[in-house]
């Protein structure tokens, strides 16, 4: 709810700003000549010789209209609701916590270990026994296929809790 207030606060913010922008048409003024300079620069700043020495080349007709927008505020950091300090986690608690999530992984490693060797052991390297079914060699090659996919999904999952365990300081 917070981040959709803050959305529609921003949105609401960006137009007004879109809304409040200042068209000003600056008009060449009868003593001062609007020169347009290299880079596309504009200016009014300039005497005629300096402006033909810098390669400046004299605007005639059209006006220059300058846009100036209203530059946004930048966004506060949003603050804790009301809480303050009771939302802290105890030491002892996070310790029982991280502890309850490092059990969790490791059993969920052993299993995921257990079913990628029955996958690896079945799958034979890429040569698993046929099935009474597959007389068809296409449907053969249909399931070794699907098997390969199966232990590399397993291998990656294996990989991924490895990779959590290692975060707690478990050596995998």
């Amino acid at each position: 709810m917070k981040s959709s207030k803050k959305s529609l606060r921003w949105g609401i913010q960006a137009a007004c700003a879109l809304a409040c922008l200042v068209v000003v048409p600056v008009h060449a003024q009868q003593d001062k000549q609007v020169y347009r300079c290299p880079g596309n620069l504009y200016t009014d700043a300039l005497s005629p010789k300096e402006a033909s020495a810098k390669g400046c080349k004299t605007l005639d007709g059209a006006p220059i209209t300058v846009i100036q927008s209203v530059v946004p505020r930048g966004t506060a950091p949003a603050k804790a609701s009301g809480a303050g300090s009771e939302s802290k986690v105890q030491s002892e608690d996070q310790k029982a916590r991280d502890a309850d999530a490092r059990r969790i992984l490791e059993a969920e490693l052993r299993k995921e270990e257990e079913a990628l060797a029955a996958l690896k052991k079945e799958y034979n390297n890429g040569q698993p026994e046929r099935k009474g079914d597959e007389r068809n060699y296409q449907k053969y090659q249909e399931r070794v296929e699907a098997m390969k996919a199966s232990v590399t999904r397993k291998e990656a999952d294996v990989a991924a809790l490895k990779r959590e365990l290692a975060k707690f300081g478990v050596a995998p």
